[in-house]
């Protein structure tokens, strides 16, 4: 099979990440038979240095006639002080916005040779922990309308959540198939105590349960959720909610996992197309130096063969050989600890390609 892919490096260690996830991607296609594709546009801060802006149009257009997109990391304090509709992250949301994708997949996953970086006790965590979180994208505050306007106390600033009941249907729908192929259990998070918004949101995923009898479904208003995640986080395994609540208890399920540097992350539009890349940022500060993890950046492709084109044990081969290098001791230094082999990044892409 063909596939071709639009890969956007992006910032700090971004170039690097990515080379050695595209190795891993090479080796899948030498030993299944398939052929992948590349074509190179800019993003983010690269973008602006290189063309004057974050998101070109000719990247948008690249990304939308490509069968997935990859990305590596935007961002950097090289470019804080622009104004904020021209920083590289703005490019995030624009390339969300313009290709559809309006599902975020972000799993919180301990493999059991790293439990000890997990920094909550092990009588609670155990050896290994498995959480999907199930995010909308593409809606609520970070989409609505804001501005400046006069107010009870003067000149005020202003975002607006609002969520469709389409919008909740159609993400709903990604975390009930979600849950479906796991443990059958979701957690929808919302406020509705207090937000008109999480009042819908909750009719709509209570009315979706009908169509999804062997999902337990439960609901969890948001600050409970994230003490539950630090008290007990085994009881979760899908768990979907808003833009803005899923962008914080995200974050906070990664630090579960002891280190940003292992977690992938898919966002989802319609036919399955997706962008894939890992959760962390473009760390500037260690760029260039072959620290950087890219175990983020490889699982985020076996994300993409999962998700996007069903090629599942071609995505089992590389959790897999992932698994392998981490059990024979070797770390790169975000997650190196006492009696393991501290590689950087290349050496690190290069054994995950030889267990493969």
């Amino acid at each position: 099979m063909d596939f071709n892919l639009a890969v956007i490096k992006g910032d700090g260690i971004g170039p690097e990440i990515v080379d050695e996830a595209i190795k891993v991607l090479n080796k899948i296609g030498e030993k299944y038979d398939h052929k992948f594709n590349f074509t190179y546009v800019k993003a983010g801060g690269d973008a602006i240095d290189n063309e004057g802006e974050c998101l070109p149009n000719k990247t948008v257009e690249v990304c939308k006639n490509s069968d997935s997109v990859i990305l590596g990391a935007v961002g950097g304090p090289k470019w804080d002080d622009l104004p904020g509709d021209q920083r590289p992250e703005k490019a995030l949301l624009g390339i969300r916005e313009a290709l559809g994708l309006y599902a975020n997949l972000r799993p919180a996953i301990i493999h059991e040779a790293l439990s000890e970086a997990c920094p909550i006790k092990k009588e609670i965590i155990g050896d290994s922990l498995d959480i999907m979180i199930v995010r909308e994208l593409t809606g609520g505050i970070y989409f609505g309308e804001r501005g400046y306007r006069d107010g009870k106390y003067g000149n005020e600033a202003f975002d607006t959540e609002s969520y469709s009941e389409m919008e909740i249907r159609r993400i709903g729908k990604i975390a009930f198939d979600t849950a479906m192929a796991r443990d059958k259990k979701l957690c929808s998070v919302d406020k509705a105590n207090v937000l008109e918004s999480s009042r819908l949101w909750r009719k709509v995923i209570t009315d979706m349960a009908k169509d999804y009898p062997e999902v337990e479904l439960t609901h969890m208003y948001v600050d409970n959720a994230a003490m539950q995640l630090v008290r007990n986080p085994k009881q979760f395994d899908v768990i979907v909610t808003s833009n803005m609540f899923g962008d914080i208890l995200s974050d906070e399920a990664s630090q579960i996992t002891g280190s940003i540097g292992m977690l992938p992350s898919a966002s989802l539009g319609e036919n399955s197309f997706g962008m894939y890349e890992p959760i962390h940022g473009s760390a500037p500060d260690i760029a260039g130096k072959d620290m950087a993890n890219p175990i983020a950046t490889i699982l985020s492709m076996a994300m993409m063969l999962r998700y996007t084109f069903n090629l599942n044990k071609e995505a089992d081969d590389i959790e897999n050989a992932v698994a392998q290098v981490l059990d024979r001791g070797y770390r790169t230094a975000d997650i190196k600890s006492e009696d393991t082999k501290e590689v950087g990044t290349k050496e690190m892409g290069k054994l995950i390609v030889e267990c493969l």
